[in-house]
């Protein structure tokens, strides 16, 4: 060891999670809802930003978008040009009065032609005070400030609000989208994996990107190696193998397998509504099912979830619905009066 390094501790590198280091820049590496990013890139290139409403299911992409639209409106000003919001700041009517007006106010060096601007994520959580002050602020500062806001339900914006923003709406991503993306993650990390596991993580995560790639990371991180089995433990969701074999069960009216499959889960800790969501999402795709009792499993399936969510998520409830799947591919000749 060296004279200048004695005494020193030895910095170990900074890791930053798989979601943050693999975040798109550009609109151009933003995954899924190519429609709406084409509309952002044609504002992107022409420069003049209107006031613009992101609404969509979480971990699909929303704030990312308008990140990377900042980032290709302002350049090395975005630092300086972005004030971003997010619902973990208090966002009552004093930010929208103070925070918000003072930065609007600012006098910031921007290309030719281009606007700061206010990112609010999670919008949809600002109380209604705030919001009818916001509406008065945006107009005030219009030429100098543009109003980004990402929401999950576009509905609990005011509508004075609605009616002055471009409103961009995005779907779930779909599950050859999400696959794309792991894929690239895994070549990077040098991740090992097998096709099952791939399948696994685009199951649990349902069009979530962000889900995808947190479950990907601590799979690999908890066990070396991306299978289902692995998948299923980081997740904590109940195997869709073993709803498979419950719905075989009914198929064939055998009720005492299908409540041992059933208490199986039970006796693991998952509650009803993890149980009756998998159940839910398994049937949706299960081929062995034909079409008609695929409809009657699914309408048994939503009753009981229904219930469940009213409070009454108890093992007898689920056994009851094990018992109406059993009963509809039972024979008529079976029941006796």
């Amino acid at each position: 060891m060296s004279s200048s390094s004695k005494g020193k501790a030895v910095e170990q590198p900074y890791e930053l999670p798989w979601v943050e280091k693999y975040r798109p820049i550009l609109l151009d590496d933003v995954v899924g809802n190519t429609e709406t990013i084409e509309r952002l890139k044609v504002i992107a290139k022409e420069g003049n930003c209107p006031h613009i409403i992101i609404s969509g299911m979480p971990g699909i992409g929303k704030t990312t978008s308008i990140h990377c639209l900042a980032h290709q409106l302002l350049g090395d000003a975005y630092k300086e040009g972005v004030l971003e919001l997010n619902a973990s700041d208090e966002r009552g009517i004093d930010v929208v009065r103070n925070k918000i007006k003072l930065f609007a106010q600012k006098k910031v060096t921007l290309p030719p032609g281009r606007h700061k601007m206010i990112i609010l994520d999670e919008a949809d959580s600002m109380t209604a005070g705030a919001q009818q002050a916001l509406r008065r602020t945006m107009e005030i500062y219009s030429n100098t400030t543009r109003f980004a806001l990402a929401c999950n339900l576009s509905n609990k914006i005011i509508e004075p609000i609605q009616s002055r923003c471009a409103i961009l709406r995005y779907a779930k991503l779909r599950d050859i989208e999400v696959l794309q993306r792991l894929l690239e993650i895994c070549a990077a990390e040098k991740v090992e994996y097998n096709e099952d596991g791939l399948t696994a993580l685009i199951f649990t995560a349902e069009g979530d990107m962000r889900q995808a790639i947190n479950n990907l990371q601590s799979t690999f991180s908890g066990f070396g190696f991306v299978n289902s089995e692995n998948v299923f433990k980081v997740c904590d969701q109940p195997h869709p193998l073993v709803a498979q074999s419950i719905f075989r069960a009914c198929l064939k009216g055998d009720i005492d397998t299908a409540m041992d499959k059933l208490d199986d889960l039970w006796g693991q800790g998952y509650s009803a509504v993890d149980i009756v969501v998998t159940m839910f999402r398994v049937v949706k795709t299960f081929d062995e099912v034909p079409e008609y009792t695929k409809l009657e499993f699914i309408k048994e399936i939503g009753w009981t979830h229904m219930r469940i969510l009213e409070g009454v998520g108890t093992l007898v409830q689920l056994g009851g619905l094990i018992a109406r799947l059993c009963k509809l591919n039972m024979k008529p000749e079976l029941f006796r009066l």
